[in-house]
């Protein structure tokens, strides 16, 4: 079975999903971040709270106050950034 590639949805600020998650690399009620094949995704909100988490799926779900969700590809660093 062929892969669909990652995905996340964000549904009326309450709820986060996400597939092809490899692992939570740490989480609080305020800030979670997830490690997909390509980088990490860091999600910001208030009460979050994690639903959902299957390693063998990839599937991860979460509620509380979402209030942002953001890629930060492999290899990425502020360093590489400003001293290009």
């Amino acid at each position: 079975m062929e892969s669909q590639g990652q995905n996340i949805t964000i549904e009326s600020c309450k709820r986060v999903t996400a597939t092809e998650i490899t692992s939570v690399d740490s989480f609080s009620d305020k800030q979670i971040v997830l490690s997909y094949a390509n980088g990490r995704i860091v999600v910001q909100g208030n009460g979050m709270k994690i639903v959902n988490f299957s390693k063998s799926t990839g599937a991860f779900s979460a509620t509380g106050e979402i209030f942002s969700a953001r890629y930060i590809q492999k290899g990425s660093s502020l360093k590489q950034k400003l001293f290009r």
